[in-house]
């Protein structure tokens, strides 16, 4: 094989997924998926999370001011698809089948079948457009 060159373009920019978890008011587990997921420091280590249009997760991200970030492996495709498709609004989202714990620190849901998961607190939003 050999190797090409092209110009310089968007085309090709392999991220990581996650999918961020929250809980409804009612308990129930709610997850998103994601891929603007990155890493600073100030004075320690911090996550940087960006989350564009307004969606359920956002909304109980504001509200309770922690989520989860699980990391999204192959065998998890199906599931990060079917999250990434279906609105968090839609009141049969999550089943009982999807497998999951509270978080050991915060009260977040961790997905089982995630090799590495986050339990993150938001220290400081940014806006972007003039939104909330």
């Amino acid at each position: 094989m050999k190797k090409v060159s092209t110009g310089i373009s968007n085309d090709f920019c392999p991220q990581t997924l996650f999918l961020y978890g929250t809980y409804k008011e009612d308990g129930t587990p709610n997850f998103g998926l994601f891929c603007w997921f990155s890493y600073c420091w100030d004075k320690e280590l911090h996550v940087m999370a960006c989350i564009g249009g307004e969606k359920l997760t956002k909304d109980r991200i504001r509200s309770t001011g922690v989520f989860s970030a699980n990391l999204v492996s192959e065998s998890m495709l199906p599931l990060a698809d079917y999250f990434g498709n279906t609105p968090g609004y839609s009141p049969d989202k999550i089943s009982d089948s999807i497998a999951t714990i509270r978080g050991a620190k915060l009260n977040v849901p961790i997905l089982n079948d995630s090799p590495w998961s986050y339990e993150l607190e938001v220290r400081k939003t940014i806006v972007l457009d003039d939104s909330e």
